[in-house]
């Protein structure tokens, strides 16, 4: 007879179980948002609060990210003999690629942190479970507005952070490298097409979503007091950053499936 006992649970159950606790909390979260009365003030001001902590990390991290790509992409047309579509390789590698990735690690790790501070903090005081006794939604009341402000945020952001980061690359390739600046501009506007704008949209609104319900569903579960909302602090930021990465794959897989490449 075997002696192992009849509670031991499948090494994968825990997983299973956190991808179902959140995929819960996101039907949560859609349903709340159709719920009345919306929370405009406490929307707005979780607006401001996203947008007041990543603003100037954003604007800080863009400039030399798009000098980063300019300068290794310039390096490497200028070996294929290629230095006129410098403009085209490195804008589109900012716009679809490195605008909503920069936009989504600083959400997640400044916003999202703050997020799941502040709803862990409430669930150890028990505020969470007297709002439920009095009849109040914790979800439509605390978790929607915080979710749809790291979704505008995101959305914002990602138009910074390609404003500013095309700015970066163009500078460092012309004051640098000895690019031309009509060359710079032409080869990007020669290969970039409307769907490249709105592959970077989508995927800022995604990873805003997954950012927010995330840190949302990890504070909503601390474990032990204090240091549990710290760890669920950490496992948040960690967690978003491996969804989003995998999101990003999957999306730029179907992106360029789906939309032709523009030809020159």
């Amino acid at each position: 007879m075997s002696t192992r006992s009849s509670g031991a649970t499948f090494p994968g159950a825990a997983v299973f179980g956190q991808i179902g606790r959140i995929t819960a909390l996101f039907l949560a979260v859609a349903r709340g948002v159709f719920r009345r009365p919306f929370q405009l003030r406490e929307f707005l001001y979780q607006s401001w609060f996203f947008a007041s902590v990543t603003i100037l990390p954003t604007a800080l991290v863009s400039i030399p990210f798009g000098a980063v790509v300019a300068l290794q992409l310039g390096s490497l047309t200028q070996q294929i003999g290629a230095q006129s579509f410098t403009g085209a390789a490195s804008g589109l590698a900012i716009v679809q690629q490195a605008s909503p990735l920069v936009t989504a690690l600083l959400v997640a790790g400044a916003g999202g942190s703050a997020v799941c501070a502040d709803i862990g903090a409430r669930t150890i005081r028990e505020e969470i479970d007297a709002m439920e006794v009095l009849g109040v939604d914790p979800i439509a009341r605390l978790i929607v507005p915080r979710v749809l402000a790291a979704i505008l945020v995101s959305v914002l952001l990602n138009g910074l952070v390609s404003v500013v980061g095309m700015v970066g690359g163009y500078a460092f390739n012309v004051l640098v490298q000895g690019g031309t600046p009509g060359a710079y501009l032409a080869s990007f506007s020669a290969l970039a097409q409307l769907p490249d704008l709105a592959i970077s949209s989508l995927k800022a609104v995604l990873y805003g979503l997954v950012a927010g319900v995330i840190a949302a569903d990890r504070g909503l579960h601390p474990k032990g007091g204090p240091k549990g909302v710290g760890d669920a602090v950490n496992q948040s930021v960690v967690i978003t950053f491996l969804v989003l990465f995998l999101i990003n794959v999957v999306l730029t897989g179907i992106y360029l499936q789906v939309v032709p490449p523009k030809l020159s």
